[in-house]
């Protein structure tokens, strides 16, 4: 039988070849790729109204749904797809066709909302208890109201998070893809049951916002402090601070008891245009210093056993007259995190009467109206944020965050593969150079190149995240794996080939065996804190790094050494 024959017929060559095949299937490789794939769809947007949905958390790279026709246009880079939006009309209807169905949207108009100087006349009708008649009556009476333009100032996005399609599954890290990462360190000892409350409520809260690719893990640190590391593509440090940084404990409270709480106690917020939004009533105005200030208001529905609570808490105050309004004697306050926020007058309607549809109001600031508008705007969004989720068990202090750009990121992931490839070559030729025999060189650099087919192919199966850090592991894998085998031929070669039986070769393979599990033990045992150091930051570089070398260890390089036994043995 030929060398060749018994090395591809050997059980442990074999086995290599099926992890290779199998690395294959999990990266689903496809350089053909065409379109771009879907981060994210906003809600209320054009897309989100034509039915397309934000991708799932975990969902595999070549899984996702990739836009590939406009109007039957190929779009494959970014640019092709903004050029179209911004050559859009207000309503006009086109078409998109991704590689999982086809959508028919209608662009929507962008509005710019300026408050004017002047005042409106309007007529508010409401139920006002009557102590004369003892009953609840119906009174109209005039209001100025500020008067509020809505000026069309283009056409609002369609609403889609895009990035170029993935041409495998390999998960880019947010060294390569860009985003925001924030550390989070919960204020006190918290426990497990806890924690996972906590990771779920915050990734329902970047959900709601409207950020879908996320990573959330619990992690720690040599000290045992626990943290929480959270990973955002395409998110500005901005928005993560702002629903991050808080408990998000909200509060409503009449007097010093609790009326309601956001969570449990809400059962529907209003996110509409129809029922939220600046307040028409209260507007924008200067204040002292030159600012403008804002009104926001939605509506919120309030639990069965939170409205009795506020009936009860209600029915024995007093009513008091101001005008032609009357209130009760105490107001609303709304606390969020432990601060007073907004206070609201309670109608006299409401004394003693279990209501379970409110208005929750609150303001914005900004140094012209434009900007306290978007101020105003997002203090909204965030409230209703934390009205929807409810608040964390612990308040979290933000350690460290971190933004980087996706620019950035491509450019690294480029010199990368360059530097990578240059230094595969460098190790080909000093191989050469140092044994001069195709029969060892070839099979070493085989075998390097499967070590690392077949991590990244178990990277892609489990979903890990590829960064700086696995990069960093990957090469220490590669690095270790040449080491090793060079191990292997330095032991078989010593003396020569034609002196040296089969049995020989196998006792100098054996000690060389024994040279790399030693080693092996030894780069595990220093890998281990690493992945606690720095808050669980530096867990990928010893997740792959261990990867890396129990694969070789176990699987590639018993391979090596039988196909250098058998060139050796004969």
């Amino acid at each position: 039988m030929s060398k060749f024959k018994k090395i591809i017929t050997n059980v442990r060559v074999i086995i290599v070849l099926v992890f290779i095949v199998f690395s294959i299937i999990a990266l689903h490789p496809n350089p053909w790729a065409k379109g771009l794939a879907i981060r994210s769809v906003a809600k209320d947007s054009a897309a989100s109204l034509a039915g397309i949905q934000s991708p799932s958390a975990g969902i595999p790279p070549m899984s996702r749904e990739r836009v590939l026709l406009i109007n039957n246009i190929p779009v494959n880079t970014l640019e092709d797809y903004y050029a179209f939006a911004n050559s859009l009309d207000i309503n006009r209807t086109f078409t998109i066709k991704t590689n999982k169905n086809i959508y028919r949207l209608t662009s929507q108009p962008e509005y710019k909302i300026t408050v004017l100087n002047e005042t409106e006349i309007q007529e508010v009708t409401e139920e006002v208890f009557n102590e004369t008649l003892n009953q609840t009556v119906n009174v109209t009476r005039e209001i100025e109201v500020p008067r509020i333009e809505r000026e069309i100032i283009g056409v609002a996005d369609i609403g889609l998070g895009l990035y170029p399609a993935p041409t495998t599954n390999l998960r880019k890290g947010l060294d390569l893809s860009g985003g925001s990462r924030v550390v989070l360190k919960p204020e006190g000892k918290i426990s497990q049951q806890d924690m996972d409350f906590t990771l779920d409520n915050i990734k329902t809260r970047l959900n709601v916002f409207g950020l879908t690719d996320i990573i959330v893990r619990q992690s720690a640190d040599l000290e045992g402090n626990d943290f929480i590391i959270v990973e955002i593509a395409g998110a500005t440090k901005e928005e993560v601070r702002s629903l991050l940084a808080s408990q998000g404990k909200f509060e409503s409270k009449i007097g010093n008891e609790t009326v309601f709480r956001g969570g449990q106690d809400i059962t529907y917020v209003c996110r509409s245009s129809e029922c939220s939004g600046i307040d028409p009533q209260a507007g924008c105005g200067q204040i002292t210093g030159g600012d403008w200030t804002c009104r926001f208001r939605f509506s919120i529905a309030v639990s069965p056993e939170a409205a009795q609570k506020q009936a009860e808490l209600t029915k024995d105050l007093e009513v008091v007259v101001e005008g032609d309004s009357s209130y009760l004697s105490q107001s609303l306050e709304l606390y969020l995190d432990d601060e007073l926020v907004d206070t609201l007058r309670i109608g006299a309607e409401l004394k003693g009467n279990p209501v379970t549809d409110i208005s929750i109001s609150g303001s914005g600031i900004g140094t012209s109206q434009e900007e306290a508008i978007s101020d105003s705007l997002k203090n909204m969004k965030r409230l209703q944020t934390i009205l929807i989720t409810g608040s964390l068990p612990v308040k979290l202090e933000v350690v460290k965050i971190d933004a980087i750009s996706p620019v950035l990121g491509e450019e690294f992931m480029r010199n990368a593969m360059m530097i990578g490839l240059i230094a595969t070559v460098c190790v080909v030729l000093a191989v050469f150079l140092r044994y001069k025999r195709l029969s060892i060189s070839l099979p070493m650099i085989a075998v390097m190149l499967s070590e690392i087919f077949i991590l990244l192919g178990l990277a892609a199966l489990i979903g890990w995240n590829l960064d700086v850090a696995a990069i960093a592991g990957i090469i220490i894998s590669i690095g270790t794996g040449v080491n090793d085998q060079i191990v292997i031929a330095d032991e078989t070669l010593r003396g020569g080939w034609k002196e040296k039986s089969a049995t020989s070769v196998k006792d100098k393979i054996r000690r060389a065996f024994f040279i790399i599990f030693t080693a092996y033990l030894t780069i595990v045992v220093a890998m281990l804190p690493l992945w606690f150091a720095g808050a669980g930051l530096l867990k990928g570089f010893a997740l792959t790094t261990i990867l890396g070398v129990t694969i070789g260890v176990l699987i590639t390089r018993p391979a090596y050494g039988k196909v250098v036994e058998i060139l050796a043995g004969e």
